[in-house]
C-alpha cells in the first residue's frame, strides 16, 4: 500500500519496523511512562478519562502505562506499521486501527486523544488534516507531547531529511480552533534521576464548555 506522503510511507515500511524493534516494554521503560502519566493525569481537574485514542501508538508502549493507572478505560489506537500493530493486538487491551492518520476517519469520540513523538514525523503540509482529525476524534480533551521549537525547523534524523520537524504544535491547534484552550503544559526531561524520559514538551487542550 502506497500512501500519500514519503513519511507515510518511510514509518509503514522497513524503517518503521526496525524502530519497533528498538523500542520495549522493559520494567524502566514502563515505570518511566508510569511516572509520566501520573503527572498529566493528575492536571486533570474532574472525571479521568474512561475512552482514550492515540494516535500513532507503536507497540503501544504510552497504552500500557495508562492501562496500569487507568483500568477500566476504554483504549484504542491508530497505527500505520503492520509488525507495530501485529504487537499491540497480540497484547489485546487495545483495539487497533492499522492505517494512517491521515486515512483515519472517526465515526465516534474519546474523551482523550493523544499523540507522543508523533506529529513530529508528519510531513508539515499535512498537519492540517491530522489537527483536524484529531479535533473532531476528542470530546473533551487533546494532549500532544512532542518537539516543541517557536517556529517550524527542520532536524536530520538517523541520516534522513525529511523525516523530523519541530514547530509549535500546541499553538497552530489553539489558533486554528477556537474551541480548544490550553488547560495546562510542561516538560518531560531526559536527566530526570527517578526517571529519565525523552525530551518532550507536552500540552493538555480541553474543548470549551468542560
Amino acid at each position: 500500500m502506497n500512501f500519500k506522503t514519503e513519511q507515510e510511507n518511510f514509518w509503514r515500511g522497513d524503517f518503521g519496523t526496525e524502530y519497533c524493534a528498538r523500542n520495549d516494554l522493559s520494567p524502566g521503560t514502563l515505570a518511566a511512562r508510569v511516572s509520566f502519566w501520573s503527572t498529566v493525569l493528575h492536571r486533570i481537574p474532574h472525571a479521568l478519562p474512561t475512552s482514550i485514542l492515540e494516535c500513532g501508538a507503536n507497540i503501544g508502549i504510552n497504552l500500557h502505562a495508562l492501562s496500569i493507572l487507568l483500568p477500566q478505560a476504554e483504549l484504542h489506537a491508530i497505527e500505520i506499521n503492520p509488525a507495530a500493530a501485529e504487537t499491540l493486538r497480540a497484547w489485546g487491551r487495545a483495539e487497533v486501527h492499522e492505517t494512517s492518520i491521515l486515512e483515519f476517519a472517526p465515526t465516534r469520540t474519546w474523551d482523550f486523544v493523544f499523540t507522543s513523538g508523533v506529529l513530529i514525523h508528519i510531513a508539515p503540509e499535512a498537519l492540517p488534516q491530522v489537527y483536524a482529525t484529531m479535533h473532531n476524534a476528542s470530546h473533551r480533551h487533546v494532549f500532544l507531547a512532542e518537539y516543541y521549537n517557536p517556529v517550524p525547523v527542520e532536524i536530520p534524523y538517523r541520516g534522513f531529511s525529511g523525516r523530523l520537524f519541530k514547530r509549535d504544535f500546541a499553538g497552530e491547534m489553539l489558533d486554528a480552533y477556537p474551541s480548544l484552550a490550553l488547560h495546562s503544559y510542561g516538560f518531560a526531561y531526559h536527566r530526570d534521576p527517578n526517571f529519565p524520559s525523552d525530551d518532550l514538551n507536552w500540552f493538555l487542550l480541553e474543548k470549551r464548555g468542560h
